[in-house]
């Protein structure tokens, strides 16, 4: 278990670094919190094999989107996740400025063809955005949200369960669930 977390922690810290975010070096996931009480604690065995039968439940799972992002990452796909992600911190804005400042910078990372993270999205979903920032609202990017979340189903996530890294992460939980 001391290997895993410290695994993670150098994770973090790779992610902090490539980001450009200064975070504490003790933190026990991806999330930004860095407070240890955000639910991001180990998940149980039962919960990470559970995983394998519902995407959406990984997805809810602090644990289980960081894990699906460093597989993400081996694939450079990255990107996929952070739209997601970053569409999710956008629903939740009620602040007009902060909801065109967010839809923008969006906008400018992943929909942009000038972006290196540019996600991939049909000319309908384009059109549909591109009317929308015009006006921008918390939920201008649901559709395009809904294609990468269904691109990352159907494509990403059956790789990530044959992956390494999933299939060490369940051997993990489950050495450390009987060591318990």
């Amino acid at each position: 278990m001391r290997k895993r977390q410290q695994a993670q922690n150098e994770g973090t810290q790779a992610v902090s670094q490539a980001t450009g975010n200064q975070r504490p070096n003790n933190t026990c996931c991806f999330c930004w919190c860095c407070c240890c009480s955000c639910s991001c604690q180990n998940p149980t065995a039962d919960e990470v094999l559970s995983w394998s039968q519902n995407f959406d439940k990984m997805m809810k799972a602090p644990a289980g989107r960081n894990l699906f992002r460093e597989f993400l990452r081996t694939e450079y796909s990255e990107e996929n996740l952070l739209f997601w992600l970053a569409c999710e911190d956008l629903k939740k804005e009620q602040n007009k400025k902060l909801v065109e400042e967010k839809a923008r910078m969006i906008y400018e990372d992943y929909i942009s063809i000038l972006s290196p993270k540019e996600v991939s999205l049909d000319s309908r979903v384009r059109e549909v955005i591109n009317r929308n920032l015009l006006d921008p609202s918390p939920h201008m990017y649901e559709d395009a949200q809904l294609q990468i979340y269904t691109l990352m189903h159907r494509d990403s996530f059956p790789r990530f369960l044959n992956s390494q890294i999933y299939k060490a992460f369940v051997e993990s939980t489950a050495t450390s669930s009987s060591e318990s």
